[in-house]
């Protein structure tokens, strides 16, 4: 089924959201191949040059390579569909009226999901040079700069948009605390860990000390600000559940945390394993393995938390199968694409790294094995959301943009 085309004042925002699962996605697909590929130390990722060999000499691993490969060419095409179909869509959004209200509620803090999902598709570009362009590698500290300045560009973007918002709810005093009752406003700071996960790639992989030290510097600025806002946005969104119940429609937003503490414990670790570089440190494995696990405990809490309310709520049954339609549904992607990539970290950098479990043993097989499941439970839900709400006759043309 084609995708629905026109909506104007039937769309919202939160649509990014669709274009970012996917290009999430891509990136777990990725994770296979940086985890349990081998390559040549010294080689901070895997590259088409570090993968053709395998490729062509091992049958398993070429197997799992080129599934892989697969996996993150089918939804690196679809990020970038979405993408553009996103981009006109929302031109099109900005000359209705359903433009100007939003503007002027809680739900301008929405449009964080362009930057979002922009930061999403440096990541997606990256991973697609390294992995299909042969001798890339070889000129990649050329690239970094140029990484540096895309997400430079994105952030202005992105403090731009949250400052319009943030400034007028403080100046004007607008923010409407009944309809505050979730955590929905976390989409600013999802946007500014990921804007900061981005930095940090040049901080852990380029050798240059002034790349490495810049990509760090910026990183670290844009992850104090995302908890410090993150600190304000979930206490008031606590006291306004508790005072007027969750809002079910922003339900799912309880999960938010879950991609925003992920993309911070990737960031943490590339920044620790660039300055260590740079200044000629030694990160302690156990150190990494607590850190990842500490902040896996929050994402437990958060996790179990939003699936108990979710539940309760009949919203996977009204939501998914039934005959409710919202755009804020992509919110379900991120924090499943988000446990399955965490996961990975805990696993190969916590307990292989430290010597805790032997790589490709049985043991690691079982530790994958739920991993798998949330990834392929988290396609089949993007299926499901796509087909309801992008394609045509999916249902969603009932739905005329409305959204917490």
């Amino acid at each position: 089924m084609p995708l629905r085309r026109n909506l104007r004042q039937g769309y919202h925002p939160s649509l990014f959201l669709a274009a970012l699962g996917n290009g999430g996605l891509a990136v777990s697909f990725f994770m296979y191949l940086l985890f349990l590929v081998p390559r040549p130390k010294g080689t901070p990722i895997p590259t088409f040059d570090t993968l053709w060999p395998v490729l062509t000499g091992d049958p398993v691993m070429g197997g799992l390579i080129g599934a892989a490969a697969l996996g993150i060419l089918v939804f690196a095409f679809r990020h970038y569909r979405l993408l553009a179909w996103n981009l006109k869509e929302y031109a099109l959004f900005k000359q209705t009226e359903a433009w100007h209200h939003l503007k002027q509620g809680n739900g301008e803090v929405s449009l964080m999901a362009i930057p979002l999902t922009l930061a999403m598709t440096v990541n997606v570009s990256f991973i697609l040079g390294a992995v299909f362009v042969p001798g890339l590698w070889s000129v990649v500290e050329w690239l970094f700069p140029g990484a540096l300045a895309a997400f430079a560009a994105i952030a202005v973007y992105g403090v731009r948009l949250f400052l319009d918002y943030f400034g007028r709810i403080i100046v004007e005093g607008r923010f409407d605390r009944s309809q505050n009752n979730n955590l929905s406003q976390l989409i600013a700071i999802f946007a500014f860990a990921m804007i900061g996960v981005g930095f940090a790639a040049p901080a852990a992989m380029s050798s240059v000390p002034a790349t490495s030290t810049i990509g760090a510097v910026l990183s670290i600025c844009f992850l104090s600000g995302a908890l410090l806002l993150a600190l304000v946005k979930t206490v008031t969104g606590f006291q306004d559940m508790m005072a007027h119940g969750i809002s079910e429609e922003g339900s799912p937003s309880l999960w938010l945390m879950i991609p925003i503490l992920t993309v911070s414990v990737i960031a943490l670790v590339r920044i620790n394993h660039g300055l260590a570089v740079t200044f000629g440190s030694h990160p302690a494995p156990a150190g990494t393995l607590v850190l990842i696990t500490a902040l896996m405990g929050v994402q437990l809490v958060f996790g179990l938390l939003g699936l108990t309310v979710m539940r309760r709520l009949g919203y996977f049954r009204d939501y998914l199968r039934g005959d409710k339609y919202s755009p804020l549904s992509f919110t379900l992607i991120c924090p499943g694409v988000a446990l399955f990539v965490v996961g990975n970290f805990f696993v190969h950098l916590g307990l292989i790294k430290t010597g805790l479990v032997d790589k490709y043993s049985l043991v690691h097989l079982a530790l994958m094995l739920p991993l798998v499941y949330v990834q392929w439970k988290t396609i089949a839900t993007n299926e499901t959301l796509t087909r309801r709400l992008l394609k045509v006759g999916g249902g969603a043309e009932k739905v005329v943009g409305q959204a917490v």
